[in-house]
């Protein structure tokens, strides 16, 4: 079980050890391609070799996967070969009376399961079977020669009791019509089983090679790579997740990065070259003071040195970074892990339209294949279906929902009764879905800090977290909404929603350097697995690779 909100906590140790972990793995590469001594390839072989170590990883994971989803089959086929070979026993028993008793004997033990003690009885039994055996088959050959018609009979009527044709074989293997109807009866009782399963596993084993070795897979593995992983703790939902990304900020990064790197790529910044990279960063909704504090940081670092395009769209990429781990450095504790031992309450705010029941649904998914335990309060009693939509989202999730069946009931009751219920289950974390509401309204405003003060006041000892969900296709307005959000939710983070549909993707900067609000959460599609917690190294990196 792969959790996805204490990812970064295990980067960050990793992150400060993360030249000595290098060092070794270029040693050992340098003393294998000892013929090849060029230093300016030797990053491109780690990042491919990490790459290949990583593809290889992750296939062997989903196959053990496979296999533990496939374990309860070969368990069945243990005894199957038991059962086999008490079923040839009684055939060879079934060879000495050839005319009346095999019908009786073949009847019994198929329903019977007591037979499968009887061959352990008779077990002694086959050395005079073949003592008996050579003098049999002089007395046979010149029975069967007359009755052909008899042996066409029998194989006609013996299909339905399938034993006869057993010993037919063994005594007629020259002919090829007989020879034909063992073949078919003998993978009956284990043989097909044994296929049946090969064949599942060959099944699965293509879904595994879906995973295509391309690009993305490639650049996603050289994000990883950069943040100190392992190859070991790299799993399938991490790369899937970074392809999603990447794809989701297009727009924005198609609109940004050729003509960054056709500008700063030019030496110091003249005045024509600060206009046209003010108006870029602006278009993607970046945000004045932000724009601001990025042309004067990178026009004083080209002052000092010219740069390539690549260093200085590197040397952006660490800006963009600073701006967003701002928020970040106030906090104590930087990380967005739900705390053991006590009930953690992620209150969602926002605007209508912007995205919170769904957030709700895709955060509850995400809390459950973490592993953690959760309770959804359908607190959004104004608009229609809002609860039933909750449910849905519960269903799929499999989380309770706690709702009040009555119409325009108060909010602050709803909260109030999952906070009992969410302690009463022992759940870590409570999501609470509010009503949406414009930021003018002051009545509902006023509902809202209402349902704060019951929170407080309901749980003091929990860990609450009042999260404002922004719609990124909005922009700047946006931001707007959030100063108001913020004085009756007390808002303590961002949860970004529709990235992969604007190219305004420059939000996340304003929001961090206007706001001062750390993003905690980032969505980039409509699937249930299409939001994860924000990185900002990933989200830079998404955004400004080429």
């Amino acid at each position: 079980m792969f959790d996805w909100f204490k990812r970064k906590k295990k980067d960050q140790p990793q992150e400060e050890s993360k030249p000595q972990v290098e060092t070794p793995q270029v040693e050992e590469k340098a003393a294998e391609t000892a013929e090849a001594p060029e230093t300016t390839a030797a990053p491109e072989i780690d990042y491919l070799a990490f790459a290949k170590a990583a593809y290889k990883n992750v296939q062997e994971k989903k196959e053990q996967d496979i296999i533990e989803e496939t374990a309860p089959e070969p368990i069945a086929e243990e005894p199957a070969p038991e059962t086999v070979e008490a079923e040839t026993v009684t055939e060879s028993e079934a060879t000495q009376p050839e005319r009346t008793e095999p019908v009786a004997e073949v009847a019994t033990p198929e329903p019977e399961v007591i037979e499968a003690a009887e061959p352990v009885e008779t077990a002694p039994q086959p050395e005079p079977v073949q003592e008996v055996a050579p003098p049999e088959p002089i007395p046979v050959k010149p029975e069967i020669k007359p009755e052909p018609p008899v042996v066409a009979t029998s194989s006609v009527e013996t299909p339905a009791v399938e034993t006869t044709p057993a010993p037919i074989a063994e005594e007629q293997p020259p002919e090829p019509e007989v020879a034909a109807t063992p073949a078919e009866t003998k993978p009956m009782p284990a043989w097909m089983q044994k296929s049946d399963g090969l064949e599942k596993l060959k099944e699965t084993a293509i879904d595994t090679e879906g995973l295509e070795f391309d690009e993305d897979f490639l650049w996603s593995a050289k994000v990883l790579a950069d943040q100190g992983r392992d190859v070991a703790d790299i799993s399938l939902e991490e790369i899937e997740w970074l392809k999603k990304l990447r794809d989701g900020l297009g727009k924005t990064r198609r609109s940004l990065v050729n003509q960054l790197k056709s500008v700063v790529g030019q030496g110091p910044l003249n005045d024509d070259a600060v206009m046209e990279i003010e108006s870029l960063l602006l278009q993607a909704d970046v945000g004045v003071g932000a724009t601001d504090y990025i042309i004067e940081t990178l026009q004083g670092k080209l002052r000092e040195e010219a740069l390539p395009p690549e260093e200085a769209i590197a040397y952006l990429k660490e800006i963009l970074r600073n701006i967003l781990d701002e928020p970040l450095s106030k906090l104590e504790n930087s990380g967005f892990a739900p705390e053991e031992g006590k009930l953690n309450i992620w209150m969602l705010t926002g605007v209508n339209g912007a995205g919170k029941t769904t957030t709700i649904g895709k955060l509850a998914h995400l809390a459950n294949q973490s592993g953690y335990s959760c309770v959804i309060a359908a607190a959004d009693t104004f608009r229609a279906a809002a609860v039933e939509q909750v449910k849905v989202w519960g269903d799929r999730t499999n989380t309770p929902v706690i709702a009040n069946p009555g119409k325009n009931t108060d909010p602050a009751a709803v909260v109030f009764d999952g906070i009992t219920a969410a302690k009463s289950r022992n759940a870590q974390i409570l999501l609470v879905d509010t009503a949406g509401r414009l930021q003018n309204k002051k009545n509902l405003m006023d509902e809202l800090a209402k349902i704060r003060r019951i929170v407080d006041k309901k749980a003091p000892d929990a860990k609450i977290e009042s999260l404002l969900v922004l719609d990124s296709t909005l922009g700047q307005n946006g931001l707007r909404q959030a100063e108001v959000f913020s004085q009756s939710a007390k808002l303590s983070g961002v949860v970004l929603t529709k990235l992969d549909g604007t190219a305004r993707g420059g939000v996340a900067l304003a929001v961090s350097q206007q706001l001062g609000l750390p993003i905690r959460f980032i969505g980039a599609g409509e699937g249930i697995e299409d939001l994860r917690p924000f990185s900002s190294y990933e989200f830079v990196e998404a955004l400004l690779d080429g």
